[in-house]
């Protein structure tokens, strides 16, 4: 048997590229610095495009049940509301956020992990890191100052903004190290705010004021402060911003956890370092402005965690295209993500009453437009990343709906169900006229979706669609297949007759 897969780090990004190593059956062996896990709720924000994968990966009711639905987004500034956006609009079976405490996040994915028979080696530091084409050497220590070496296949970076696996491979962030400061409170408090709206106050007094009601009467207060701000973090602090920033009730009755934390704008040049792997906030670090930070991480592990399965599964050229794959997809989306946290950043801090009155005009203006709401409830919900430009994609060519490298939708519930464990790749065939075309010859699971559920031979499942909805949703209303990968992204699509582009497919899997 292999070399486990080595990941370093057991937060949300590291127990997702676990748990999708885990459920596959391939081996993996989770280490983290930290003897318990952290009682700090970090990130709270779960999005429409990170629900759809946690339903793949069976853990989304529980998280849906552990938090609260967030279905839109405020801005207000001077006592009223500059711009409100739903995020109902957006193409997805969960149209709407999750905010819920990163430690219930770290619970569920960490419980979902140990019933596939893993878990976390805690107080174990890396101390160094080896790799040759054979594999990975990952030097440790205990927590009673004993060392080990743990050999590996693969190794992934998934230890936090201060990474050390970053740091042994010789890569770095690179970007704006200016940095923001912040103060950041977990409060129990009493408000009159929608607790299904998360909100952001522009104000005059050193920049934005966010708040995210949480369950019960729980609280996350964020507010940048100036850059020379010192002292520790106080309720008190807090309660003073609160009260310059927000035009709202709201009076802090006891705090879970109070912090300041300066952040920067910067990424890794690559998310592959031969077979090191860095991901999360060891790969890309911004302002956690539209609570994009822990969905773009997890996200990565999403994308890398079958990519490492299949190429554990067949060492095929060591599954080099496969494997570069994951950097040419995930750097780009890092990249327009700190671009737009720190766009939101900037934004929310004019201080000026002139900049102000002209941002809160056109922010009014722009955002009365549907079309204005539709695309920042896709940036912010993360629904309309796509990888039409990645190499493991065969391009379509110019499409009115679907393309390679678009995200499947999923509202019909058969389809749904078809694709539910995204373990594999699926080539869904749409036949919505009367003849049925003949299964592809392919590996691949095929599901056909067509105007019965009656068994056809070369099929693994039959999805009954009468009206036609899917290939109606999909622009495929002549018919045609859709090789959907394991993340839910299309690899090709493929016109009825001519397979081509399902064989060019295959063979970048392989090369």
């Amino acid at each position: 048997m292999n070399d486990p897969i080595i990941v370093v780090g057991a937060g949300p990004v590291g127990l997702t590229v676990a748990g999708e190593l885990a459920r596959r059956g391939v081996p993996v062996r989770v280490i983290d610095k930290l003897e318990e896990p952290t009682d700090e709720s970090r990130a709270i924000l779960v999005h429409a495009r990170s629900l759809e994968m946690f339903e793949t990966i069976g853990v989304v009711e529980e998280l849906i049940a552990a938090g609260v639905r967030t279905d839109a987004m405020e801005l207000r500034s001077e006592g009223r509301t500059v711009a409100r956006v739903g995020f109902g609009v957006v193409d997805s079976p969960f149209p709407y956020s999750v905010t819920i405490a990163q430690t219930d996040t770290e619970r569920i994915l960490t419980e979902a992990l140990a019933r596939h028979g893993v878990t976390v080696d805690r107080g174990v530091t890396l101390t160094g890191l080896d790799q040759d084409a054979s594999g990975v050497r990952a030097r440790v220590r205990r927590p009673d100052g004993s060392e080990d070496v743990l050999a590996g296949s693969w190794l992934v970076g998934a230890d936090g903004a201060h990474s050390d696996v970053r740091h042994l491979v010789g890569s770095a962030l690179a970007g704006s190290f200016t940095g923001e400061r912040f103060l950041m409170g977990d409060v129990h408090a009493a408000h009159d705010l929608d607790p299904h709206t998360m909100y952001t106050y522009f104000s005059r007094h050193d920049g934005p004021l966010l708040a995210f009601p949480m369950k019960g009467d729980r609280m996350r207060l964020i507010a940048q402060v100036p850059s020379d701000a010192v002292g520790p973090a106080t309720q008190e602090w807090l309660q003073e911003v609160v009260d310059q920033r927000s035009d709202r009730r709201l009076r802090i009755k006891d705090s879970l956890w109070l912090t300041t934390f300066e952040v920067h704008h910067a990424q890794v040049p690559q998310y592959r370092v031969g077979r090191v792997f860095l991901a999360g906030d060891a790969a890309h670090v911004h302002s956690p402005a539209g609570g994009q930070g822990m969905n773009t991480g997890t996200q990565d592990a999403f994308n890398l965690g079958w990519k490492l399965a299949l190429a554990a599964g067949t060492q095929a050229a060591e599954g080099r295209a496969l494997l570069d794959s994951y950097h040419a997809e995930r750097h780009p989306v890092g990249a327009k993500v700190i671009e737009f946290t720190t766009d939101l950043t900037r934004v929310g801090a004019f201080t000026s009453p002139v900049a102000q009155k002209l941002r809160n005009g056109a922010m009014h203006a722009m955002t009365a437009l549907a079309p204005v709401r539709l695309a920042l409830a896709d940036k912010v919900e993360e629904t309309a990343l796509s990888y039409r430009d990645s190499p493991l994609v065969v391009p379509s060519g110019d499409r009115a709906h679907l393309a390679a490298g678009d995200h499947l939708p999923t509202h019909h519930p058969g389809v749904r169900a078809a694709l539910a464990d995204g373990k594999d790749h699926v080539l869904l065939t749409l036949a919505p006229g009367s003849e049925t075309p003949a299964a592809a010859a392919s590996g691949f699971r095929q599901i056909l979706v067509t105007a019965d559920d009656a068994e056809r031979d070369g099929y693994d499942t039959v999805v009954a669609d009468p009206a036609a909805v899917v290939a109606i949703h999909l622009g495929l209303t002549g018919g045609g297949r859709v090789l959907v990968r394991p993340d839910g992204y299309v690899g090709a699509v493929i016109t009825l007759g001519n397979d081509a582009p399902l064989r060019v497919y295959e063979a970048l899997l392989l090369s």
